[in-house]
């Protein structure tokens, strides 16, 4: 039996409810396949082409040639097991840009499906929707990573432990946010009430588990580097992601969303303002959940919001909204809100469409500027 405050219990799945957002999961891809169909017969570019920019090089490489690839050695900044899964296609044959794809289209409903019990409907349609969903789409971490992180805060949330941390393990090996997802499991023992002292023990030891993966990639890259802290190592190298002080970091963001901060990069001070819009949403999604006293939850989100306000400046943190689903449960339960007097309820309703509208708008535009080869996040 759950042990959790009405506020926190699971949602059904229902086939209302599954219909809802099996339309939006087609609905969403149809529309980012559109927009990139549109700009392969506009630019006379392939699709695999389009949907290999930025990072989809380093997985690339990384599937092709392990962590010694790349000289620099920037590609220890990423885990391993989206690699290994592009490497097994490449193995049957199939391109990378194809096997990432399909995998990440596969895993897209797979969250979202994780999604409905987390928060309802509304709360997977709106992930579906997010302006960075096209991410989701790609040969990224997103989508691999969602999947098995919301359902192991669905099994945890059930009360299936060794199921959780089953599933946490395999979040561990997609990137490093698994930490912060174990991190946030173990809150979510430790506040749980009118459980005994013995159970908490017992579910803290299953959380070893993840804590094993991590602690073993760890351990590789030591064994390859003879350094403890090369993971760090490589994103300060290849992503200026150095320790600073959050208000250094603040003021940092500040000078790139700055016009003229990137003369020869268009739409780069747009991301980065982005990214402080991002930070203020994280931000708002914790207070949200501490306002419910989903302890477990407001340290999902706000640790993730800590980490990346002491990185060099405010980055990859629209990426890491797909990350948070306290997020897109706070949008479901203000977009079904149903206020008493009637005017209040039409404006209400116009407000959500029009969030909604602006969503998808965004949506497209990012799915352009990936596609483009424009900085994306």
């Amino acid at each position: 039996m759950l042990r959790e405050s009405a506020r926190a219990q699971l949602h059904p799945l229902d086939v209302r409810s599954g219909r809802m957002v099996v339309q939006a999961w087609i609905a969403s891809r149809g529309l980012i396949a559109a927009v990139a169909l549109l700009l392969a017969v506009r630019q006379g570019s392939s699709l695999t082409k389009m949907v290999s920019n930025w990072d989809v090089n380093h997985f690339t490489n990384l599937a092709r040639g392990g962590y010694y690839a790349d000289p620099r050695g920037i590609l220890m900044a990423f885990f391993p097991a989206l690699p290994a899964i592009l490497r097994a296609g490449l193995e049957l044959g199939v391109p990378i840009a194809i096997t990432g794809v399909v995998l990440s289209m596969l895993c897209s409903a797979v969250a979202a499906v994780a999604l409905i019990r987390l928060g309802g409907p509304w709360a997977a349609i709106a992930w579906l929707f997010a302006p960075t969903a096209v991410f989701t789409t790609l040969p990224y971490t997103e989508a691999l990573f969602c999947a098995a992180a919301f359902w192991a805060w669905e099994r945890a949330r059930s009360d299936r432990w060794l199921a959780a941390a089953l599933i946490a393990a395999v979040a561990c090996t997609v990137r490093v946010s698994g930490l912060f997802l174990v991190v946030a499991l173990v809150v979510m023992i430790m506040t749980t009430r009118d459980v005994d002292w013995l159970t908490r023990g017992r579910r803290l030891a299953l959380l070893l588990i993840p804590t094993a993966v991590l602690a073993g990639f760890v351990t590789f890259l030591y064994l390859l580097t003879g350094s403890w802290t090369a993971w760090y190592s490589a994103q300060s190298t290849g992503w200026v992601r150095s320790m600073t002080w959050p208000w250094q970091s603040f003021l940092h963001t500040v000078d790139a969303m700055k016009s003229g901060a990137f003369p020869d990069q268009p739409w780069v001070t747009a991301i980065f303002r982005a990214e402080m819009v991002s930070m203020a949403l994280g931000t708002l999604a914790t207070i949200w959940c501490l306002a419910r006293r989903m302890w477990a939850e407001a340290s999902w989100v706000g640790i993730q919001v800590m980490a990346f306000s002491v990185s060099y400046w405010f980055f990859s943190v629209n990426r890491a909204t797909l990350l948070w689903f306290p997020l897109w449960m706070m949008f479901a339960a203000w977009g079904t809100r149903r206020p008493e007097r009637r005017g209040r309820r039409i404006a209400h309703r116009c407000a959500v469409i029009t969030a909604f509208s602006a969503s998808v708008v965004l949506m497209l535009w990012w799915c352009w500027l990936f596609f483009t080869g424009y900085w994306a996040s």
